[in-house]
């Protein structure tokens, strides 16, 4: 199962996420699940660094894992693309529920 955090402070907006894990529903390089969650979040990430030119906090991508962190003062800029991510993980996740799950980190 894919495990995704979104990262958020007190006051409850998007300033990032981790992504965990491999989903299971198809063999290695052929799982539908897998690829739509990691072309949605390499399509974020990209557009946000190299279109809209955040310097991310964080950014960490591997294996089965993606981390992400925005800046506090880059949020206005990063506030549509991060909630459109979540818009699309939990359809995913509302569509294959044995595959990934949404949740919240605080930070």
């Amino acid at each position: 199962m894919i495990r995704i955090q979104f990262l958020t402070p007190p006051d409850g907006t998007l300033q990032g996420f981790l992504m965990e894990g491999h989903a299971g529903y198809g063999e290695a390089g052929t799982d539908i699940v897998c690829a739509a969650v990691s072309s949605a979040a390499y399509l974020t990430v990209n557009t946000l660094t190299e279109i809209c030119h955040v310097s991310p906090l964080s950014l960490r991508a591997g294996e089965g894992e993606m981390f992400f962190r925005i800046e506090p003062k880059d949020e206005p800029i990063c506030r549509d693309l991060l909630a459109g991510l979540k818009l699309h993980l939990t359809s995913l996740e509302e569509q294959y529920p044995d595959g990934l799950r949404v949740g919240y980190m605080e930070i």
